[in-house]
This record gives structure tokens, sequence and C-alpha cells, in this order.
């Protein structure tokens, strides 16, 4: 990949963060509170901020049948979200697409990286928290600058498709470090003391709920 490329490819992203941003400035100037990584229940809805729906996940699925088992789970996923949180379906579905690009790269389940996003931010691609964690998962620039330099940097963050892959490659290091999910997800959110394991109890309600969409899918599929 030359330089022309990745230049012209960063100032795209740029371009659909910038268009997103006005969109949200009034989300943006509700910082989240300190130790707790939810935003309420503030409504986003970005429009067509992020482009054209991504359909792209482990693989292209656009040659595959349109009732696929791939297509049929990712947009139970992405309809359930979108009305769950208030999200535009455009962006809900270019997010999901993403996850599943992440969760195959990094050997993760992509429910279990919507459902980090799900706590850390409500889907909200600007969001920031007094710690200055930024975007869908909440990623800390100061402590990643490594990964955050493959892609230009900490504004890049506030760019969706490089924000979730950045925060699941944080959550893979940490599923090696520990070899235990629930203990991973209090080391991501920085809780790894507390006693009751609230984050990750949060983050797996949210799975269970999406794994529920997932099994309809694919019963419908085998019908």
């Amino acid at each position: 990949m030359n330089n022309a490329y990745l230049a012209a490819a960063r100032t795209y992203h740029a371009v659909k963060s910038l268009l997103a941003m006005i969109g949200l400035a009034a989300l943006a100037a509700f910082p989240l509170l300190p130790g707790d990584s939810l935003l309420g229940s503030l409504p986003w809805e970005p429009g067509e901020a992020f482009g054209p729906v991504s359909t792209v996940a482990a693989g292209s699925i656009r040659s595959r049948a349109p009732d696929s088992a791939l297509e049929l789970e990712q947009r139970a996923v992405t309809d359930f979200i979108a009305r769950r949180y208030r999200v535009s379906e455009i962006a809900m579905a270019d997010f999901v697409a993403t996850a599943y690009q992440a969760g195959a790269r990094y050997s993760l389940d992509p429910l279990l990286i919507l459902a980090v996003m799900a706590v850390e931010s409500r889907y909200n691609p600007v969001a920031k928290s007094d710690m200055g964690a930024k975007g869908l998962m909440q990623v800390i620039p100061r402590f990643h600058l490594e990964k955050l330099a493959d892609h230009g940097g900490e504004l890049a963050l506030l760019e969706p498709e490089v924000n979730i892959l950045v925060g699941a490659q944080i959550l893979r290091e940490y599923l090696n470090r520990f070899r235990d999910t629930e203990t991973a997800l209090q080391m991501y959110a920085g809780a790894l003391d507390e006693p009751t394991s609230q984050y990750a109890a949060k983050v797996f309600a949210e799975k269970a709920r999406l794994e529920a969409l997932r099994q309809k899918a694919r019963k419908q599929q085998s019908a």
C-alpha cells in the first residue's frame, strides 16, 4: 500500500468523522462520569455520516446468497441495537460489520466486541470520558500509542473502524494475558480490583441478548 493511498484513505475517514462530529457535537459536550463508562440514554442519530453500509465481515458476504446465515445474523443484530440504543441503522450496520471483521482478525466473538461497545459508549463514536477515553470502545490513547501509530495517531480514534479494531486488539491482549474473559473485561475497564466484577457482568448481560438473536437467526436459516 503506497503513501498516496494511505493519505487518501486517512483523508476520507477524517471527512467521515468530521461529518459525524458536526452532527453529534451536542453529545460530545456531555463527558462520561469518572468510573462509569455509560453515557446514559442520550440519543444518537448520525444519519448517513459514515457512508454506505458495509457488508464485509470475515470475508465479503456480497457474493453470498441474499439470505445467508451471516447476513441474517448481522441484520438481526443491527436492527436490535439500532432500536434499543436509538442509533442510525446505516451507521450501526457499519459498526456491526467492523466488529465481525475485528473478531475474525483477533479471534474474538464479534458479539463480545459489540457488547463492550454498548457498555462503553452506547454506540456513540464521539464519546469521550473525563479520563480521556475516546470513541466506541473508549480507548485511552496515552496507554496505546504504539497501536495507534499504525493508524495515523490519536486522532484516528474518532474513526469508528480504527476505534473498534484497536479496542478489539486491546481486549485480545488482555485475554491472552489472563486466560479468563471476566478478568480481561475488568482489566479493559480499569477495574481489575473491583470485587463484584460489575463491568464484566454488564458486558455478559448485553452479549447474552445478542446471542439470543444470533441463535434465532441461525434457526431461521436452517428451517
